[in-house]
């Protein structure tokens, strides 16, 4: 490991220096300028497991090195020794909240230093191995978490696999509303791991579908009363479906499901939730999929201009949408729009 050695003294340095070269697995590297000794530092950072720094010094002084120091992340816990002729309590008081770790009195003692350096240096392969176990068990973890995403992955994958054979355009959909959920999780400020989370479990928001008998579900016409009461019917089955999973995105998906077709306003279904009472998931994936069913052709309609779906949004904001959720997915209305092209262009 390095030892860095800081002190407008070169006499002091060659001493210090001399100290420690017995010293097995220690190089030191001796500075007059505190400037020069940070820009070494910042450099071999990972490398260092000793600093060792004189306290008075032209511009910047040990202490105020010591802080500098503690700014490089791979140096927040190197042992920094402080050489000093003084015994001031304020000034080892003050070098200690700066940073300092221990002091050594000036003039050095050559057998003392190697005593001194030799300890601190164990004690910095010590942190330094905890370091890199905790690294290694980070590492596992996120290892052991990307398969578990994996496996859930597939299970929404075959889930909606089965969905297609009902309806040719699912597969789409699912994907359209997927990518539409993340863009407004996004804006709404979720972290990187939930708007995945949230987006993955948004492909299943119509997994009850499977249950809707194929006259209902590909009727290029109007639904009688009985036949929409039967196709509401989908949003607690997808409940019931992805419901008592102890799988996260499961539970979210069944949460979806039953509750992407309330109404801010309460008169949606399945429990006529009012406002805040709908699970934000759920409030953000009713905005998805209205919008991608308005822009999307379907048997029994024409597809719309995404400047009229907007349009549609922005009057319903409030009524049969959060207003947040809208202002959110409007905020990203280039990317909206470029999927509506690319959709549109996949369908030619």
């Amino acid at each position: 490991m390095l030892a860095l050695i800081l002190d407008d003294a070169e006499m002091n340095n060659l001493v210090i220096v001399a100290a420690l070269r017995p010293l097995a697995g220690c190089t030191p590297h001796d500075f007059t300028a505190p400037a020069e000794a940070l820009t070494f530092a910042k450099a071999n950072a990972c490398e260092i497991g000793v600093v060792i720094t004189d306290y008075e010094m032209p511009v910047m002084d040990g202490i105020e090195f010591i802080r500098a120091l503690r700014c490089i992340p791979e140096l927040a816990t190197v042992p920094v020794v402080m050489v000093t002729s003084s015994d001031q309590r304020s000034l080892r008081r003050a070098a200690l909240e700066a940073g300092a770790t221990d002091f050594l009195p000036k003039p050095a003692d050559p057998v003392e230093i190697r005593a001194r350096v030799s300890n601190l240096l164990a004690l910095s392969a010590a942190h330094r191995a905890q370091r890199e176990h905790a690294a290694q068990l980070a590492r596992e973890v996120a290892a052991a978490v990307a398969l578990v995403e994996e496996r859930e992955r597939e299970i929404v994958s075959t889930l909606m696999r089965a969905a297609e054979h009902r309806d040719a355009d699912t597969g789409d959909h699912i994907v359209r509303v997927s990518t539409y959920v993340g863009l407004i999780a996004e804006a709404l400020g979720h972290s990187p791991a939930e708007c995945r989370q949230l987006s993955l479990a948004a492909t299943m928001h119509d997994v009850g579908k499977i249950a809707v008998p194929d006259s209902i579900l590909l009727k290029p016409g109007a639904l009688t009363p009985g036949e929409r009461r039967e196709m509401e019917l989908h949003a607690e089955r997808g409940q019931r479906i992805l419901g008592g999973s102890a799988s996260s995105v499961m539970r979210l998906a069944a949460e979806i499901a039953v509750s992407h077709h309330e109404r801010w306003d309460g008169t949606g279904y399945p429990h006529r939730l009012r406002g805040e009472a709908i699970p934000l998931p759920g409030r953000i994936v009713a905005v998805a999929d209205v919008f991608d069913a308005l822009t999307t052709e379907r048997p029994y309609k024409e597809a719309w201009a995404p400047e009229a779906a907007r349009a549609f949004l922005a009057e319903k904001a409030g009524t049969h949408f959060d207003v947040k959720v809208v202002e959110a997915f409007l905020s990203r209305w280039p990317d909206v729009v470029a999927q509506v092209t690319f959709a549109s262009n996949k369908a030619a």
